[in-house]
């Protein structure tokens, strides 16, 4: 199983924790609060060091979260801490069109007037959501963090898991979950495979200042290229996520700041007025990867660990949120019949729970970026009357509003704002 763990193996710990989490970013940082709370012991391991993830530097990420992941966050006590700079989605405009030309007339919008939970989602800024969550862990006394030092191996037992760190240490847990991203080693140690592909975009994503106000509406703008999202923040700003080919976004990425505006500025359109910088500018290749498996004897995977998505939707956090509220769910309620956690038949409910939906959404995604991304007129037309359809159907709209909202479906306890 690991042909990377050292000789001399240095046991940091005789006590078997119930999880040991390999990843210690939002995903494995929420679990990790989800499981303390419902009983469970959790070691949390991340391969940097708690002041890298702790930066209060604005670094322009944020996250779309739809409303059943603000009742996670509130459920777990950590959306007091960012509810004031989080920023209500109260609209959400889907249109169609070119650079410079401006949206075909053929417009869905959505409002939150429209369901009875309130606004849609909530814009928060990676900043302030990374601290919340690392303040409440160093507060949990039942979470043991291990910073500074990376994952090596693991080895499954008959009863646990041995988990060996860069430095020689072994720690010993009934469950390995896998938080470690799309090229997750602990997958790849598991022997479990992932099917995906690249799409041959990027994503530039950073903030900007804007003279106008934007009313809590968030933008799609479907482009030959790739989508342009336009998500509001506190204030006058908006998190920019800008899909271009890979050739182009290179190119516009080697701009100065004036001539990336000016790149910017024809997609954006006016209806902000002037518009500038508000922090750095970070570029993402853009690939589909889904696990063929998400649990496998003691281990089980989550987050992008086991699924990543186009961001065409802003459903990749939200997605991993989800997965913490359904492994969250399982675990504590097989540890309270007593039954052996890490156990295969245990970790394939959580399978089951967790894996038609995120490939469903792959498929979605997938779908809507070939749709949109292109500048084929026919196509153009089918899907310019489609979005009008959509728009002049109540019912039909509604229900996407419930669903991008992510209150559809056999939905975990925790996404109702209840404990588990």
């Amino acid at each position: 199983m690991d042909n990377a763990r050292p000789r001399r193996i240095l046991r940091a710990m005789d006590t078997v924790r119930d999880v040991l989490i390999a990843g210690g970013g939002l995903n494995g940082s929420a679990l990790a609060l989800a499981l303390a709370q419902a009983g469970l012991t959790v070691t949390l391991v991340d391969r940097l060091g708690e002041d890298v993830r702790a930066d209060a530097g604005f670094d322009g990420r944020s996250y779309a979260l739809a409303h059943a992941s603000k009742r996670l966050l509130d459920a777990l006590g950590i959306w007091p801490a960012i509810g004031d700079a989080a920023q209500p989605i109260l609209q959400i405009r889907v249109t169609d069109g070119r650079a410079g030309e401006g949206p075909s007339p053929f417009v869905l919008e959505f409002d939150h007037a429209e369901i009875e939970e309130g606004p849609m989602g909530f814009m928060v800024e990676d900043r302030h959501l990374r601290r919340a969550l690392l303040a409440a862990i160093a507060e949990t006394p039942a979470i043991e963090q291990i910073s500074g030092r990376a994952v090596t191996g693991h080895e499954v037992g008959d009863a646990s898991v041995t988990v060996t760190l860069g430095d020689g240490t072994a720690h010993a847990s009934r469950v390995l979950v896998g938080a470690d991203g799309p090229q997750s080693p602990t997958a790849r140690r598991a022997g479990i495979g992932r099917m995906g592909w690249a799409y041959g975009q990027t994503a530039l994503v950073c903030a900007i200042a804007h003279a106008r106000p934007h009313g809590g509406c968030a933008h799609q703008f479907f482009m030959p290229p790739g989508p342009l999202a336009i998500l509001p923040l506190t204030g006058n700003r908006a998190s920019i996520v800008w899909t271009e080919t890979e050739a182009e976004a290179a190119r516009i990425q080697g701009l100065d700041d004036a001539g990336y505006l000016g790149a910017l500025r024809p997609r954006i359109g006016d209806f902000l007025g002037e518009i500038a910088l508000a922090g750095q500018r970070f570029t993402y290749p853009l690939t589909l990867s889904l696990a063929h498996r998400f649990a496998a004897p003691r281990v089980a995977l989550l987050g992008d660990a086991a699924h990543r998505v186009h961001p065409i939707a802003g459903q990749g956090l939200n997605a991993g949120l989800k997965d913490i509220g359904a492994l969250a769910q399982v675990l504590a309620e097989a540890h309270r019949r007593g039954e052996d956690i890490g156990r295969l038949d245990v970790l394939e409910r959580y399978q089951r729970w967790r894996r038609f939906d995120t490939a469903a959404l792959a498929l979605a995604t997938d779908g809507f970026n070939r749709l949109f991304s292109n500048d084929n007129s026919l196509l153009r037309l089918g899907r310019d009357l489609g979005l009008g359809l959509v728009n002049a159907l109540p019912g039909l709209r509604r229900g996407l509003i419930r669903e991008a909202a992510g209150l559809t479906g056999d939905v975990p306890r925790l996404l109702q704002g209840k404990p588990i």
